[in-house]
């Protein structure tokens, strides 16, 4: 493989999984991708970076100034924001998908747990739809079903990866699982902060992934109205796909060894489907 830029290199080691995705982009394009991934990381990993929200409010917001500029053509000299500009100016890419990957992820600075399933599912949607809708941009589609698609796809990749860090968020004791549902189903809380797997806890995971199963059943029945070029955007289908039958197959333990690992063959999946012109 030639030697990556450094958008390029920053998803290889932080967003693996799509990076490979990002691999079917044709050649021309997929700079522009790895600028939109590697923003997509860049906002995503503020809660993280941060020691309060005030910081976090300020670290988005400096996004949000990078964005001003990009799409006035003054990027800032910064090592993702100059590649995204250029992304911007080559593909006319719509500025409210951005704004909206940004404002989901002020939601991370306040801990307080969703309050039932609709609220969880609006928030998976929105921190991964806008960032697939972008990425169909770049490869020139704007149709609608292809973008119908992609809130679906993105909807279920974010509920599958929410479900797939629960144990790191309960070490941090956040607790991301929707209120309602842990009320439900009596999920002992002391339990999931001492990392310790209970059957309540795996209903309430099982009522996550069930739901994003939908969505993905839901993205793939579109399929047929897809356009073959829209195709690479949409390969974290297979990834979530993946994801959500390992949990299955784990009976929904998030602490299973095997839930944290990334599946077996992945790229050979992802191959298979793009061959195929599926996702």
């Amino acid at each position: 493989m030639p030697q990556l830029s450094y958008c390029g290199e920053e998803v290889r080691r932080h967003d693996p999984e799509r990076f490979l995705a990002a691999l079917f982009t044709p050649a021309d394009r997929r700079e522009a991708t790895f600028a939109l991934l590697a923003f997509n990381g860049e906002v995503a990993k503020t809660r993280e970076v941060v020691s309060d929200p005030l910081l976090g409010q300020i670290r988005l917001q400096w996004w949000r100034e990078a964005l001003d500029g990009a799409y006035a053509g003054t990027p800032r000299a910064h090592l993702v924001v100059e590649p995204l500009a250029a992304a911007v100016a080559a593909h006319g890419l719509t500025r409210a998908r951005f704004d909206r990957l940004i404002d989901a992820r002020e939601h991370d600075l306040d801990d307080t747990a969703p309050p039932d399933l609709a609220a969880l599912e609006a928030y998976a949607r929105d921190t991964a739809a806008p960032l697939l809708g972008l990425w169909l941009e770049v490869l020139g589609v704007r149709d609608g079903p292809a973008q119908a698609a992609a809130e679906a796809v993105g909807t279920a990749y974010a509920l599958a990866g929410l479900m797939r860090r629960l144990p790191l968020d309960a070490a941090r004791r956040r607790i991301t699982l929707p209120t309602a549902v842990v009320e439900e189903v009596a999920v002992d809380l002391g339990e999931l902060f001492e990392l310790r797997p209970h059957a309540a806890l795996a209903r309430a995971v099982e009522r996550v992934c069930t739901a994003a199963e939908g969505h993905l059943a839901h993205g793939r029945e579109l399929a047929p109205q897809v356009p073959p070029a829209a195709r690479p955007a949409l390969l974290p289908a297979v990834i979530a796909a993946r994801h959500l039958r390992v949990l299955r197959r784990c009976r929904f333990d998030v602490f299973h060894p095997a839930v944290a690992r990334r599946p077996a063959n992945l790229a050979a999946a992802l191959l298979w489907h793009a061959l195929r012109k599926r996702y």
